[in-house]
């Protein structure tokens, strides 16, 4: 399967037999591609980088488990689709990782509004995350969950000056004010994202 795919369609998808048979294989490629699309930003925040791969294999695992057949690959397609990048962004989804229950609940609830918060800086020059079309994660009562899609709209430039210039990820939220460098190898796979 190309990089450069932008919709996952019925007929890509594997039969539980064939996938169950190449399930091995397709994991441990994935482990490897996946290792360079994952960043984490402070204490508990990791950006995981998705990309057609990584939404076809989540796909494949949601039909496995939960054996819907054929007539589970729309829903499933509707769901993961619009976080495959389309040739001019970048889509992550946010972890907020706290293992601690009580700790988790209560730094949550100082987070409200940190999806709008994530930036990428090129240089200096700032692309601020949007939030995908889901529902809003954060409540009215200002507790954020612990999971957000978030995407990165790049112009022609942009998308160029990110395959040479140092990129940043981090937060402006007052709570959480984290920044890290994209390593240069995670930079090379992520721009594979990008339309040729």
């Amino acid at each position: 399967m190309s990089a450069a795919q932008r919709k996952i369609v019925e007929s890509d998808i594997l039969s539980d037999a064939e996938y169950q048979a190449r399930r091995k294989e397709l994991r441990a490629g994935a482990i490897a591609m996946k290792k360079n699309r994952r960043i984490e930003v402070g204490p508990f925040a990791t950006f995981y980088f998705e990309s057609y791969q990584t939404m076809w294999l989540q796909v494949q695992e949601m039909l496995r488990i939960e054996k819907g057949g054929r007539e589970q690959i729309a829903g499933e397609l509707e769901a993961y689709n619009p976080l495959v990048p389309q040739g001019s962004e970048l889509i992550a989804t946010l972890m907020l990782e706290i293992e601690d229950a009580a700790r988790r609940d209560r730094t949550l609830r100082t987070l409200g509004g940190i999806e709008e918060a994530a930036f990428l800086d090129l240089d200096g020059e700032r692309i601020k995350a949007a939030p995908t079309e889901y529902e809003d994660r954060t409540t009215p009562q200002g507790k954020t969950s612990s999971v957000h899609w978030l995407r990165f709209v790049f112009t022609p430039a942009q998308i160029a000056k990110f395959k040479t210039a140092q990129a940043v990820l981090g937060f402006t939220h007052p709570n959480y004010g984290h920044m890290a460098v994209i390593p240069a190898t995670a930079r090379e796979e992520l721009a594979k994202d990008f339309a040729s």
